[in-house]
């Protein structure tokens, strides 16, 4: 399913693209994710404590709307890190 899907606001994807080409900002994020397996982003607590920590990177402030709408995405892509097919299929979505 496509993010829009889960009313998430495509101007605050594209702020955030952009602010992943920086590469101090993206390394800060490589190394939030390190270690995340396919279990942990199935926890709605623990995909809220790493969104919460990425916002604080990214420097955005979301409302509690906006944050339940994110962890229902993540949740229900049920991401394997570990997966190439996984991230290709994400990467497509969000280019």
């Amino acid at each position: 399913m496509h993010y829009r899907n889960y009313e998430i606001d495509p101007a605050l994807v594209e702020r955030v693209k952009v602010k992943m080409k920086d590469t101090e900002t993206k390394e800060r994020v490589k190394v939030l994710l390190q270690g995340v397996t396919k279990a942990d982003l199935q926890k709605r607590a623990e995909v809220a404590r790493l969104l919460g920590a990425a916002v604080g990177i990214y420097g955005e402030k979301l409302s509690e709307s906006q944050t339940s709408s994110i962890i229902d995405f993540i949740v229900a892509q049920k991401i394997d890190p570990t997966s190439t097919l996984h991230l290709i299929r994400l990467w497509a979505m969000f280019r």
